[in-house]
């Protein structure tokens, strides 16, 4: 059953923000490899990520593990929703997409895949 797996934190400035989440929660950020300006969380839990706000108002996104990327496109465009952002590569990592509900809510799928470019 696919599950969250990964979470996204938009900030104005991730280095503020890495500041907020490792004195609030303990959390480790360290640089994330070939993403400027982005910190990777270890949270003792699922992973997440710090990275720069592309627009104002950009929420928090989830991401639920999936099997494949593009199967679950098709079934959320199927269920009424939308895709968002299409299939892309996180090199040495997965693919990820963002589908949109029929609420309007917009929400992260993710394939792991090591061999990813």
């Amino acid at each position: 059953m696919p599950t969250i797996v990964w979470f996204n934190i938009p900030a104005a400035d991730p280095g503020r923000a890495r500041g907020f989440y490792e004195e609030a929660f303990a959390w480790a950020a360290k640089p994330f490899p070939r993403i400027e300006g982005a910190f990777e969380l270890a949270t003792g839990g699922i992973g997440g990520e710090i990275l720069p706000r592309a627009h104002p108002g950009e929420p928090i996104t989830v991401f639920v593990g999936v099997p494949s990327v593009e199967d679950y496109t098709v079934r959320a465009e199927r269920a009424g929703g939308r895709v968002v952002v299409r299939k892309r590569a996180v090199p040495g990592r997965g693919y990820f997409a963002v589908i949109e509900d029929t609420e309007g809510n917009r929400l992260g799928i993710w394939e792991d895949d090591p061999e990813a470019g």
